[in-house]
């Protein structure tokens, strides 16, 4: 048998508001799911699911329907996309590439 995933609250929360944001940009470009499915090349039950938000959807994917639609992602419009991913990459790129888990290092002893 199965085991359904369990997410978090904020993890539910922030895919059912982005798939409203979806929905409500959708519906102001006058699209029906329909014609949001054929611009993305999927079906129109994986938009209903999108814009349920459904965590099962692929994270691509629910993205390319928030792109095409017009909503704006990470507070920024689209073409400011590629800025906010080499901000992040860099930011990355200063940090440790390995990172050791606490499993075996002990309490610590912050009581000074």
């Amino acid at each position: 048998m199965k085991r359904e995933r369990q997410y978090l609250p904020a993890t539910e929360h922030a895919l059912s508001a982005l798939g409203a944001q979806v929905a409500a940009a959708r519906r102001q470009a006058g699209w029906t799911t329909a014609d949001l499915a054929e611009r993305l090349g999927v079906s129109r039950n994986l938009i209903t699911r999108i814009e349920q938000g459904a965590p099962g959807t692929a994270v691509g994917t629910v993205l390319e329907a928030a792109v095409v639609c017009g909503v704006p992602l990470f507070g920024v419009e689209p073409d400011q996309l590629g800025r906010v991913a080499e901000t992040e990459r860099a930011r990355l790129a200063l940090l440790p590439e390995r990172v050791r888990g606490s499993a075996g290092r002990g309490e610590v002893d912050d009581d000074f």
